[in-house]
């Protein structure tokens, strides 16, 4: 019992931040679901994550009530933002996003009274881990609701080939929006658990390590099923803090040697939903050739 003390005193942090860091995973995979590599995620999260914080000091409501104004901001950036973004050819629109990157970072130092400038903003309320964990639930019931809807089929469609999508009746402009709308409100209640978590908002804490660092970490958990999303976050999160604690003073080494080994051996990311797929029709068809012909004749009979 000590030793399960000793485990969630010492990983609860970690354990926070990989379900924070999971949020911003989703929102990276839901613009690359339907072929855009798109770093905006950041700039939503910086957008709920200030608003949010600025809304629970200035009227004192519960920080749990703040999260669907966070997720309603980052919705509304993120329709503005593919409205601009979607005329672009998708290098350019990968370039511009990381520019709004840089952008946000300077208005976050310029606008002090709205996110405290260079000094940061001190946000002395959080949540309990339980609630944390309800959140991401909900986040996961919808995103797998969402694959299995004619929505995902369509997001499907389009990553696959735009122009093939549009003879089978599909608007591939019009799937890419919802996609950005759906990273927006993700990476907005991102933003928000972010400075729950931390309690404390500079301008760094929304910046490119969280782009390019949730986008490695949604091609190394794969990037073709939203569970490998959460994975990658997961391992992303809790890696560095595993190494420090077997190999401390290699654990940059470690770290890197396990990346590597991943994308050796798991090109496709942790979650291949073909990978699956074939594995299952491997065994389907040995298990049709041991059965023998005689038992199939007798199965198929009426």
């Amino acid at each position: 019992m000590q030793a399960i003390t000793d485990f969630w005193a010492a990983y609860r942090s970690t354990l926070t931040f990989a379900m924070v860091n999971a949020f911003f995973a989703l929102s990276t995979y839901a613009v690359l679901s339907v072929g855009i590599l798109s770093f905006a995620t950041v700039t939503f999260a910086a957008f709920g994550g200030f608003f949010g914080a600025r809304l629970v000091l200035q009227t004192g409501i519960d920080p749990l009530l703040a999260l669907p104004a966070a997720t309603a901001a980052g919705t509304l950036l993120s329709y503005v933002v593919a409205l601009i973004f979607l005329r672009l050819e998708s290098h350019w629109m990968a370039l511009a996003s990381l520019a709004l990157v840089l952008i946000t970072r300077v208005v976050v130092i310029n606008v002090p009274g709205v996110t405290g400038g260079v000094n940061g903003l001190s946000v002395p309320v959080t949540l309990p881990f339980t609630q944390f964990a309800l959140v991401l639930l909900v986040a996961i019931v919808v995103f797998w609701r969402l694959s299995a809807s004619w929505y995902g089929i369509a997001a499907r469609a389009v990553r696959e080939d735009p122009s093939v999508a549009s003879t089978l009746g599909i608007e591939p402009r019009r799937i890419q929006t919802v996609a950005f709308v759906i990273s927006g409100a993700v990476g907005g209640l991102g933003g928000m658990l972010l400075a729950l978590a931390l309690q404390y908002l500079s301008p760094d804490t929304y910046f490119v390590n969280i782009a390019f660092t949730m986008i490695a970490a949604v091609v190394l958990g794969g990037s073709y099923h939203w569970a490998g999303a959460i994975v990658g976050a997961v391992v992303f999160t809790a890696l560095p803090t595993i190494a420090q604690a077997i190999v401390p003073e290699y654990q940059d080494v470690a770290k890197g040697i396990v990346l590597l080994l991943i994308m050796i051996f798991l090109p496709r990311g942790l979650i291949d939903p073909r990978a699956i797929r074939l594995r299952r029709a491997a065994r389907n068809a040995l298990a049709d050739v041991h059965r023998g012909p005689a038992q199939r004749a007798t199965e198929g009979a009426p």
